[in-house]
């Protein structure tokens, strides 16, 4: 989520190597990010809290590896509203939003309302959890599983270009 201070910044070329870095890892400590991009260690610490400041680096978090953990479900579930009214569209953005099982939720076009990423357990979790978040959800006019049958490619990091 953006800050307060959120001010509209210019990306450089310094900039776009420092985030690269700290896409890949964000405990980088800023010694090596500053010999990496050819500027001091204070120069770098200031344009990390300025790109954390204008809401460029929206949060610092720690990816979980799922293969450590006993989530071996991965849903990906299209979904159609029964309308796309202003309210009806919220509603279910808080409801999916909410939803701890649901990793990501796109409102997207093409005739699909949502396309939403949900991890469980295992498939007596996951059809609960369909029955809850769809099921009887009046707002829900149908949905469509696919399950993966492999991680080929996952990530939160987005390109960006030199």
């Amino acid at each position: 989520m953006p800050r307060k201070t959120e001010q509209k910044k210019t990306l450089d070329a310094f900039d776009r190597a420092i985030l690269r870095i700290l896409q890949d890892d964000n405990k980088t400590p800023q010694r090596t990010i500053s010999e990496a991009v050819n500027l001091s260690a204070a120069a770098v610490q200031r344009r990390i809290s300025a790109l954390e400041n204008a809401g460029v680096i929206a949060r610092n978090s720690a990816v979980v590896n799922p293969d450590t953990i006993p989530l071996t479900i991965t849903a990906i579930v299209e979904l159609q509203l029964r309308d796309e009214r202003a309210m009806t569209v919220d509603a279910a953005k808080t409801i999916f939003r909410n939803a701890p099982e649901v990793q990501q939720c796109y409102y997207v076009t093409g005739g699909t309302s949502f396309i939403l990423i949900i991890v469980t357990s295992d498939m007596r979790t996951y059809e609960a959890l369909t029955r809850q978040l769809f099921a009887t959800n009046d707002l829900v006019a149908s949905y469509r599983t696919l399950i993966a049958l492999d991680k080929v490619k996952t990530g939160t990091g987005i390109f960006i270009p030199e």
